[in-house]
């Protein structure tokens, strides 16, 4: 049906955007990208060790699972925005990188708007690590407009078996895609053997994972 033919059998009333809701998810129509999204929140794609939630909560408490998604033609990998740079998890971490027909699986989140400047800083978008952008996400409710990061300066490097643990532990436990789940696994790391992760991600995980000791959390120790 068209637009405006939705348009004319809409009612007056104090919610027109929940009419509209109604009559476009009645007649099979594609919601509005984040029609749904709450005012004064946004939705955030993760596709690292943001997936686990623990993780992401420690410095962003508003995040909230909203639903699972796929990023079409963008693959995901792993490095370092320097050669030699220096991060809590002793290795490479998570970006994603356009390409044609590739796929990443990820988890959206509902966040506060309040939490805008911690995600930026946990990312480390101020001192040049990474680049917020916008990106269309499929779930099972539609397409939604995320915010999302992308390294700079990639440079590849494997990540941690510390960090790939915590990737892996978010993936599995929001439920993402079994086959994309064995893509995770295979990943191969650098063998890093001392302490990594945060503490309080290291309680979350099940005990037969948790490594002998962790480092607190700083600021910039990205996805």
């Amino acid at each position: 049906r068209s637009f405006q033919s939705v348009h004319s059998r809409m009612l007056s009333g104090p919610s027109v955007t929940s009419q509209l809701v109604s009559l476009l998810t009645r007649d099979r129509l594609p919601l509005p990208l984040n029609m749904s999204v709450a005012v004064g929140c946004f939705l955030y794609f993760a596709f690292g060790s943001n997936l686990l939630k623990e993780r992401l909560q420690l410095a962003n408490p508003s995040a909230e699972f909203r639903t699972t998604g796929r990023l079409k033609d963008y693959k995901l990998n792993f490095g370092l925005w320097e050669r030699q740079a220096d991060n809590a998890w002793h290795g490479g971490v998570a970006t994603i990188e356009p390409t044609p027909g590739a796929e990443v699986w990820g988890v959206v989140w509902t966040m506060s708007n309040d939490n805008l400047s911690s995600l930026d800083n946990q990312e480390g978008v101020n001192k040049g690590k990474y680049s917020p952008l916008e990106v269309s996400v499929e779930t099972d409710e539609g397409p939604m407009l995320c915010r999302t990061y992308r390294m700079n300066n990639f440079h590849a490097c494997p990540p941690s078996p510390q960090y790939k643990q915590v990737v892996c532990s978010g993936a599995e436990q929001n439920g993402l895609p079994v086959e994309y789940l064995k893509i995770l696994e295979a990943v191969q790391t650098n063998n890093y053997t001392g302490p990594s992760v945060p503490a309080l991600v290291k309680q979350s995980l099940p005990r037969s994972e948790r490594s002998a000791s962790f480092p607190e959390p700083r600021h910039g120790d990205t996805d």
